[in-house]
């Protein structure tokens, strides 16, 4: 008998084909009324969950008796309780290293932007405000030759800092849990503290997991320790940053400026950030092209595929539940 495979979220047509040749698949329709309860109906029927974007833990999995994974269309796993899945035998898997080179480049595109005021100007030269030569007050600052300090050196970083040092010139500097001496070796980058970093970098980038260490890793006092020239780019998630104290950072002028693609609450429709000139404010598009998304859409059915059928996963977040 074919097991089950319940979507969280939209799935192309082309992935439910795919399912639908191993397995029974459901995929809620908003068509047909409300598109949680349908969730909730299905939930007790599913062996396997595909999707990203929903927080699932014990209150929402209480009745999925038979889930043996959750295939997430996403490299951050944040939304899950993974404590809960371990408790339960439930295998959790992601995407990792697909997006890693388009979130790079998201996070350069971040940093170019602020640095240049490209959103500011742009919407000043469609205002019609364009009159004259430009004057001082709409100058930008270089990139080339700046310091560069990246928060998290993982793959996404590393991919970050090369763009930096081997593209525009830039020392490198990083913290983390742990060196990289291979990335010392290849771009000289160097390893400092949090504080450190944060004191000597012309441009912070945040490359970090949200957990209970990183929440709110930047506020009031790690702001301060920033040069007023300093910008802050956030690829990471929200909540790494204390999002009231950045604004209050960038309405004060204690740093220069901020390139965010993530925000403490998403969608985020309303917020002081729109208001202010030195924010640019994108809508969590750090993997959104066409070939990326697919890539992680593929990545994300071989490891729902290969788990439901008794093969390991090439992803798999939580080994120790692995029963193989």
């Amino acid at each position: 008998m074919k097991k089950t495979v319940l979507a969280f979220s939209r799935v192309s047509p082309e992935m439910a084909e795919r399912l639908q040749q191993d397995f029974n698949v459901i995929v809620p329709n908003p068509k047909l009324g409300d598109m949680n309860a349908q969730f909730n109906d299905a939930l007790p029927h599913a062996h396997g969950l595909i999707g990203a974007g929903r927080t699932l833990g014990r209150e929402q999995l209480h009745s999925a008796a038979k889930l043996e994974v959750v295939s997430s269309i996403s490299v951050g796993y944040d939304n899950y309780e993974l404590g809960y899945f371990n408790e339960r035998g439930i295998m959790l898997t992601n995407t990792p290293d697909v997006l890693t080179e388009s979130t790079a480049d998201l996070a350069f595109a971040l940093l170019m932007s602020s640095a240049r005021r490209v959103a500011e100007l742009d919407a000043w030269t469609k205002a019609g405000q364009w009159k004259r030569t430009v004057e001082a007050s709409h100058f930008g600052t270089d990139v080339h030759g700046k310091t560069l300090g990246i928060v998290g050196m993982g793959n996404i970083g590393a991919a970050i800092a090369r763009r930096g040092h081997f593209g525009f010139n830039m020392p490198i500097l990083y913290s983390g849990n742990s060196r990289k001496t291979s990335l010392e070796q290849e771009m000289g980058a160097q390893y400092r503290s949090l504080d450190q970093l944060l004191a000597e970098s012309d441009f912070v980038c945040l490359v970090v997991p949200l957990s209970e260490k990183t929440k709110h890793l930047i506020s009031t006092r790690e702001l301060a320790l920033m040069k007023s020239s300093a910008i802050l780019i956030n690829i990471s998630r929200g909540p790494v940053v204390d999002e009231p104290a950045l604004i209050e950072a960038l309405q004060q002028g204690t740093i220069r400026g901020a390139g965010l693609d993530v925000y403490e609450k998403e969608p985020l429709a309303e917020s002081p950030l729109f208001q202010l000139s030195n924010a640019v404010t994108l809508p969590h598009i750090g993997s959104a092209t066409h070939e990326t998304r697919q890539a992680m859409a593929d990545r994300a059915y071989a490891n729902l595929r290969s788990a439901l059928l008794g093969e390991r996963p090439q992803d798999l977040v939580n080994p120790q539940v692995w029963k193989g």
